[in-house]
């Protein structure tokens, strides 16, 4: 509860920030200069991609979420017992270990979006964030497939 508490009051602030340098955008815009005309354009457009990525991102964890749910109340989400270093963090041999077996078991199901997740949980496990978040979206893809296939 506390993540959706802090990342309400984040957004808030983005979108009190982009009306901010919205308005100095126009005021930019009705000056006439083309300088200031130009740099008023780009005070509008910025803050509005700004907007768009946050918004991107907000989906991604709503949906992420969404799905370790669903795999939870099916018992697949795989159990957390890994062994982890003083910092918290997981030790990397381990990490490395299981997903070995994530990784085959998404070879033997390349349609499973339960592989993909538990995939993307331990491709995060092993400190590896980007390849995580593609996992996770091709799990998202399937899992809405499945929703539309039915």
């Amino acid at each position: 509860m506390r993540t959706k508490a802090v990342v309400a009051a984040m957004a808030v602030i983005l979108v009190f920030y982009a009306v901010l340098l919205g308005a100095k955008g126009v005021a930019f815009i009705g000056s006439g200069e083309p300088v200031a005309m130009l740099l008023g354009v780009a005070l509008i457009v910025l803050p509005l991609l700004g907007l768009a990525l946050v918004w991107r991102e907000i989906v991604f964890g709503r949906r992420s979420a969404e799905l370790a749910a669903a795999l939870e109340a099916e018992d697949g989400l795989p159990v957390d017992d890994l062994p982890r270093r003083p910092s918290g963090r997981v030790d990397r041999s381990a990490a490395d270990e299981a997903f070995g077996v994530r990784q085959a078991e998404v070879e033997a199901s390349p349609e499973s979006w339960q592989a993909w997740y538990r995939l993307a949980l331990a491709y995060d496990d092993a400190g590896d964030r980007t390849r995580a978040r593609s996992a996770a979206r091709r799990a998202i893809e399937l899992y809405d497939a499945r929703d539309r296939a039915s």
